[in-house]
């Protein structure tokens, strides 16, 4: 469907697992897509949220009862070092967007608006249905998956129809998402005579290369199965990243199996979301799906020494705590609403992980720290 073409004439039908369904007006593309159905608490950053790699294979529900207010950047534009300019990746990642209600764009950046970005990319959209009642569903029964369909206002789907779909897909575990957001090859962000960190890329956000970046270190980034190299270019690595993603870290074999290489544990490390599950993992210790995950701007984070800390969070598996005690790691910081952890630390000093997002966008930067103690051992190595 073009952008142009009168939105106001299509429905949209929302249908999870167990038979609720919702019905509202659609907007974006035409089409019919399956996914997880998840929400986000977020009241702002729906460009960088929408293009976040750690939301590939679900529908995403914002609770903030109106979107579109600010529009969406030109797409396509890169920054001097190549990284998409106003989203964390290249890409809708999304399968489905789910909101309450939608407004016409005021912004003088705005190069778009949040419908028309939708139907360029392909992405079905629903508003005006009650997103407090499908939030209050998932929070009961948990993470669902669904069917979202966007089509003309006489062609409504049956519940049949949109249950034998949702029947006939992948379940979300099953899904294998890393040949779609991990780079192919290996790609240099370079800053002559600066330390250099390796990525290991499972979808890694722009923002989090953007904060090694912009504190003076150079970036290689590696497709999630690669083997860290001792060198590049005849260059040293000095340290190493392992960042967010989608999908169950259970099911990303070849990068733990990489994180347990002895070259490979002796650099210092930094997990981030998904890495820091990754970690966890290629010490001995296990994860377990959240009932609904932790998504939005305003999680809080305790650290030992008493800090207090709002982070932006989105991850649904968590590191289960009992599991930690043969593999060396120590809980360093803990989610206080459920007790999850948090963060995680190794007695070398060489590890540091921490399950929300220090980078922000979107969100607090609070945990930005995080990033310069880590940066200071990889400067002690260099």
């Amino acid at each position: 469907m073009a952008p142009s073409e009168a939105q106001d004439e299509l429905g949209g039908s929302l249908f999870l697992e167990g038979g609720l369904r919702f019905d509202g007006l659609g907007f974006g593309a035409r089409s019919r897509r399956v996914g997880e159905v998840v929400f986000t608490t977020g009241m702002v950053g729906y460009p960088e949220s929408l293009t976040d790699p750690s939301f590939r294979g679900q529908i995403l529900t914002f609770t903030y009862p109106l979107l579109g207010n600010y529009g969406v950047p030109p797409s396509g534009r890169r920054d001097p070092d190549g990284l998409p300019e106003g989203f964390e990746s290249g890409e809708i990642q999304v399968r489905g967007l789910i909101v309450r209600g939608i407004t016409d764009p005021h912004h003088w950046r705005s190069g778009q608006s949040l419908p028309d970005w939708l139907a360029r990319e392909g992405v079905p959209g629903i508003r005006g249905i009650d997103t407090r009642h499908l939030t209050e569903h998932l929070r009961n029964v948990g993470v669902v998956r669904g069917v979202v369909e966007v089509y003309p206002r006489d062609d409504r789907p049956s519940d049949e129809e949109l249950a034998k779909r949702l029947a006939a897909a992948r379940r979300y575990e099953e899904e294998r998402f890393m040949p779609e957001v991990s780079p192919k090859a290996p790609t240099l962000v370079d800053r002559p005579g600066a330390p250099l960190v390796a990525v290991l890329d499972c979808g890694v956000k722009a923002s989090i290369l953007r904060a090694l970046l912009d504190r003076g270190a150079a970036v290689l980034r590696l497709p999630y199965d690669a083997t860290v190299p001792d060198r590049w270019e005849g260059r040293r690595i000095d340290g190493l990243l392992v960042g967010n993603g989608p999908g169950d870290p259970a099911l990303l074999a070849p990068t733990v199996e990489e994180l347990r290489r002895p070259s490979t544990r002796a650099l210092p490390t930094l997990g981030i979301c998904l890495g820091h599950q990754l970690l966890a993992l290629s010490r001995g210790g296990t994860t377990f799906k959240l009932k609904f995950g932790h998504r939005g701007q305003n999680k809080t984070v305790l650290f030992p020494d008493g800090r207090a800390l709002i982070v932006s969070e989105n991850h649904g598996y968590a590191v289960d705590p009992a599991s930690l005690g043969p593999t060396g790691l120590r809980t360093w910081a803990t989610n206080p609403d459920d007790g999850t952890v948090e963060g995680l630390r190794d007695r070398s000093g060489r590890l540091l992980a921490l399950q929300g997002h220090p980078e922000g966008h979107p969100g607090p930067q609070e945990a930005g720290f995080v990033f310069d103690l880590f940066l200071s051992k990889v400067r002690r190595r260099a």
